[in-house]
């Protein structure tokens, strides 16, 4: 589903998350290779409403600090744990790998926050991406929490699309996979959506959220270390979640 509207004004905002400075109407409009017209009317309605400002007179436009005010009332309203940011940065710094928070987005695993590891050639995970739930660890991991209709309904709606050679094909594969990682107490990614890059995944169950922990990198050095990797990564999950809990 893509709402050209909403789309745009998407768009607009990583077009200034990017450049980082005023831009005109025509500048905007060459840009997207959007009527002038359309354009026009979208900057005219988010400036009518406090979003965009003209930093000085036919000076273009610019995002307005509303944005920010407006996001982070959301995020103050229900934010996720500062404990857990935490713990990504202890497993960045207990394993070499990139640590990744994901939550389940309809049929996607989303990354609501992560740490990257320092190595050059690194797991680059931003927060915003999307994933299948059905094709990676982290996805299986949340999928792995959800009741089984909720799950077997993702899984019927599924595109097994072949992303590489490991790829799970089909949704008895992938309730095979889960039941054999809930048995061992994690979740292995073996390259089965992106070539070279796996990991371990370990679901995280807080009140009224669920969540994937994900450490990942690139197969050569991940996939030796699987084991240990988990190992850690549950050590570190039940000591900061009894520490949220003393906090608490």
């Amino acid at each position: 589903m893509n709402v050209k509207q909403a789309a745009n004004v998407l768009d607009l905002l990583e077009f200034f998350a990017t450049h980082r400075r005023p831009a005109s109407l025509a500048e905007i409009a060459k840009h997207f290779e959007w009527p002038r017209s359309s354009t026009f009317n979208l900057l005219g309605t988010l400036a009518g409403r406090g979003y965009l400002y003209e930093p000085k007179s036919r000076g273009g436009y610019y995002p307005t600090p509303l944005w920010s005010t407006i996001v982070q009332q959301i995020e103050n309203a229900d934010p996720i744990p500062q404990q857990l940011h935490g713990l990504l940065k202890v497993l960045v710094q207990e394993t070499g790998e990139t640590a990744v928070l994901a939550a389940a987005s309809g049929a996607c695993a989303l990354f609501v926050d992560s740490v990257e590891a320092p190595h050059a050639i690194r797991y680059t995970a931003k927060p915003g991406k999307l994933i299948p739930l059905h094709v990676t660890a982290t996805g299986r991991a949340l999928l792995s929490q959800m009741a089984a209709a909720d799950r077997a309904s993702i899984l019927r709606r599924a595109t097994f699309e072949r992303y590489t050679p490991t790829t799970l094909m089909s949704v008895a594969a992938v309730e095979k996979e889960i039941k054999k990682s809930l048995e061992r107490g994690w979740f292995e990614g073996n390259a089965e959506f992106t070539t070279d890059l796996g990991g371990v995944a370990v679901p995280l169950a807080m009140p009224h959220r669920q969540f994937a922990v994900l450490v990942a990198g690139p197969m050569f050095r991940v996939k030796a270390r699987s084991a240990e990797l988990a190992k850690i990564m549950t050590r570190e999950i039940a000591r900061h979640l009894a520490d949220s809990s003393k906090e608490a």
